[in-house]
């Protein structure tokens, strides 16, 4: 290693900046950050610094740099653009034996400045050892994506019981696998899910269990995540962490195969189809197996496609959770109608077009259509999106029309949106089912009705295998 990686303790020590630009700006920033008392050498200060200065948080020496001036520092960096005055930092630092940077010249470094990942307390330094400070840049990225900031609580959580630990159990290596487990499952992911106060009373318990010389059982997670519309790229953070830590995964048929790559390699999967009117699992049974694999102690996903509590029936499986007292975690996903919209290029609102929007499903839990409030989904000056509503297309087209709904009014059939097999075909209420019908399609899709259509041949900007456009007709 050219360069030891350590961690100075800055708080209240004594900084000196030499320079007053924006490269000094962002020294001074990251000082101050570390509870660094920081002055500032340089004859004037850059828009940057004056503020800092005038609100006494820095000082400022309105002066050009002398060996002298190091009197009194702990730390010395030197971030000037004439190479001259960066030698003498160098040199009259290194005779006094001070902690030196110089920005841009690692062979005048004494130490150098990673890219940071900062959850403190728990702090992460990437370098390339000043070989390419943008490449650190880039991997301080990877990480930045791959830790929630709630690692930075569960530390603190840890420190708050670090000491009972210590007393309770007194053979390292028994405590070391006690924190294994512990920060490792359950606890973790209540913080995750930014529930606090139950990983804390969970640790406690783990604690006393650990004390009193019981098996641990550990406990099982569950988290229902929205695997988003297909395209793996519209996944949150959180969906792909939980993905890439769970012990098993029970997913449906609308999980794209590109998001189902992503789950970890030796996670078990157990597909519940959840295919219309055909479920490999019916719901209850979906519900048991949730709380089951739970009780084991595993840590579960339930993925879904779009979002769990967008026609996802979410809400029936965290039922079954809280009536089991099983700690869970929602996790939302990008729904079908956001993304497979913004694929096709129809946005679902618009000042002219459309001032409201409504979702709704053409696959109810009775099996008919018929009892939804036509009405008010015929009225003009909205968006009306139809989740699984292709085998009820001319039930849609009679209804939208018998109550009140202009046979010409724009409507639009996506399939498989966001993917590259995505197909958008365009027509009118009164022409769509014949349109879908002529063209072969299958699930999975979703239908957009509303004057928002008419703006997907202008504003299409993703294509798929076959965009099937059709002018609108009148009758």
């Amino acid at each position: 290693m050219n360069f030891l990686p350590i961690f100075l303790k800055l708080a209240g020590q004594q900084c000196l900046v030499v320079g007053g630009g924006e490269v000094a700006a962002r020294k001074v920033a990251t000082l101050l950050k570390a509870g660094g008392a920081v002055t500032v050498l340089a004859p004037a200060l850059g828009a940057a610094l004056a503020p800092l200065a005038a609100d006494r948080r820095i000082a400022h020496l309105a002066k050009v740099f002398e060996p002298a001036d190091l009197a009194g520092f702990q730390l010395v960096i030197s971030a000037t653009d004439h190479r001259e005055v960066n030698e003498q930092v160098h040199a009259a630092a290194t005779r006094r034996n001070l902690p030196v940077n110089v920005v841009d010249c690692p062979e005048l470094c004494s130490f150098i400045f990673p890219a940071i990942v900062d959850r403190s307390p728990v702090v992460i330094a990437v370098s390339t050892g000043g070989a390419s400070p943008v490449l650190a840049r880039l991997i301080r990225a990877k990480l930045e994506s791959a830790l929630p900031p709630a690692y930075g609580r569960l530390a603190d959580l840890a420190e708050k019981f670090r000491q009972g630990v210590k007393q309770a159990v007194h053979e390292p290596h028994r405590r070391r696998h006690f924190w294994e487990r512990a920060l490792g499952g359950v606890v973790a992911d209540l913080m995750f899910a930014g529930r606090e106060a139950e990983a804390e009373r969970h640790l406690g318990n783990l604690l006393e269990t650990e004390r009193l010389g019981h098996a641990d059982t550990g406990g099982g997670f569950v988290s229902l995540v929205g695997a988003g519309p297909g395209d793996p790229d519209l996944l949150t953070l959180g969906a792909l962490r939980a993905m890439q830590e769970a012990d098993v995964v029970v997913y449906d048929r609308l999980v794209s195969p590109e998001v189902m790559a992503l789950v970890r390699n030796d996670a078990e999967k157990i597909y519940a189809g959840k295919e219309s009117s055909r479920h490999t699992l019916p719901q209850d049974q979906i519900n048991a197996l949730l709380a089951r694999l739970a009780k084991q102690g595993r840590r579960v996903v339930r993925l879904k496609g779009g979002d769990p509590f967008i026609f996802g029936r979410g809400g029936e499986e965290i039922e079954t959770l809280m009536e089991e007292g099983i700690p869970f975690q929602v996790i939302p996903g990008i729904t079908a109608a956001s993304g497979c919209a913004a694929y096709a290029g129809i946005p679902l609102t618009h000042r002219d077009h459309a001032q409201a929007v409504t979702f709704v499903t053409g696959h109810l839990k009775q099996g008919g259509i018929g009892e939804l409030d036509w009405e008010r989904l015929a009225r003009p000056g909205q968006t009306l999106v139809i989740y699984m509503g292709l085998q009820g297309l001319p039930q849609i087209r009679a209804a939208l029309i018998g109550h009140g709904c202009a046979p010409d009014t724009p409507a639009a059939l996506v399939q498989q949106g966001t993917t590259r097999h995505q197909r958008v075909i365009t027509g009118t209420v009164d022409n769509l089912p014949g349109l879908v019908a002529d063209a072969g399609v299958s699930a999975p899709t979703l239908v957009i009705v509303g004057g928002v259509v008419g703006l997907h041949g202008k504003l299409a900007w993703f294509q798929g295998a076959d965009t099937g456009n059709h002018p609108p007709q009148a009758i």
